[in-house]
């Protein structure tokens, strides 16, 4: 088994070994990976955070040894804390990296951070105070940054700069925590999720106070949550149909 970690800020991890292939999420700088399959040119992983798998291109991370993957595993991640940032290599050349990016391997790559950390777990009341760092990030498909994220990546990434973990996809994310009966249940930082037609758990946000929720939708925008889902205030109709209110914290 090899082990590899991101080099650079923001990589895109793909479903096939392409680039033309779909973005299905992003490997930001400093996550370490399990390498399943490596080809010539791309890599399959398995993320060492919350075991999502797809292909990188080998450009675009180094190899470490297992006693390095297992080391990084191991510790509490220490994230930048600041909407862009960088780091800087022994030859001074600076790196840009993202909200959100991890700190525990700066010693192994041979680079220097002098930004915000945080790496503590916070109270569920920090969670929409790190929520509306991303507001009006636009929506991309795979997207974990704010200069692009999708509705799971924005949860995860919020949960995860609060120290707690979620699963990738909105379905996995689904799967966490206690289900509550009510709307009038929950407390702000609960997750919504909502279905389509099939059934299928499609979309998560976070709730707020007073029926509200911040979710992305286009952008990280907030709109008003009742019993039946999100009514947009903008095209005065429901967007999306609500089937579950979890508790994870």
């Amino acid at each position: 088994m090899q082990y590899g970690i991101c080099n650079l800020s923001i990589v895109p991890l793909r479903f096939e070994p392409t680039d033309t292939s779909e973005l299905v999420s992003q490997v930001l700088y400093g996550d370490y990976f399990k390498v399943l399959e490596q080809r010539k040119n791309w890599s399959k992983i398995r993320l060492g955070f919350d075991t999502y798998e797809g292909w990188i291109d080998n450009k675009q991370y180094v190899e470490i040894t297992e006693e390095q993957y297992q080391g990084l595993h191991l510790e509490t991640p220490i994230l930048s804390h600041d909407l862009i940032e960088f780091v800087e290599d022994t030859d001074l050349q600076l790196y840009a990296i993202p909200l959100g990016a991890s700190l525990n391997a700066l010693s192994i790559l041979g680079h220097s951070h002098d930004g915000n950390v945080v790496k503590e777990q916070k109270p569920k009341s920090n969670i929409l105070e790190t929520a509306f760092m991303y507001i009006n990030a636009p929506y991309l498909w795979g997207g974990k940054t704010p200069f692009g994220i999708d509705c799971s990546g924005f949860t995860q990434m919020v949960y995860k700069l609060n120290g707690y973990k979620l699963l990738r996809d909105a379905s996995q994310q689904a799967t966490q925590g206690e289900a509550l009966s009510f709307i009038e249940e929950s407390e702000p930082g609960d997750l919504a999720f909502f279905d389509n037609s099939e059934g299928q758990i499609v979309h998560v946000g976070i709730i707020m106070e007073d029926n509200y929720i911040i979710h992305a939708h286009g952008k990280i925008r907030i709109d008003r949550l009742d019993h039946s889902g999100i009514y947009n205030h903008d095209i005065r109709r429901h967007t999306h149909k609500l089937r579950v209110i979890k508790k994870v914290i």
